[in-house]
């Protein structure tokens, strides 16, 4: 997995909403856009966990 990833970001109502757009299936929503960030930052960490754990 590269070291640079970008999210992008959407406001859509009362909601944040963003993906990543290196890795399908990397998507969050949530009220504020540090949080959303914050969010996907994790969910890619965990992301990058569960395909460590399956290699080995």
């Amino acid at each position: 997995m590269p070291n640079t990833y970008t999210a992008v970001t959407k406001q859509d109502g009362g909601w944040w909403i963003g993906w990543i757009e290196e890795i399908p299936g990397i998507n969050c929503q949530e009220y504020t856009r540090e949080s959303l960030l914050a969010s996907l930052r994790e969910t890619l960490l965990e992301a990058g966990d569960i395909g460590r754990s399956l290699a080995e």
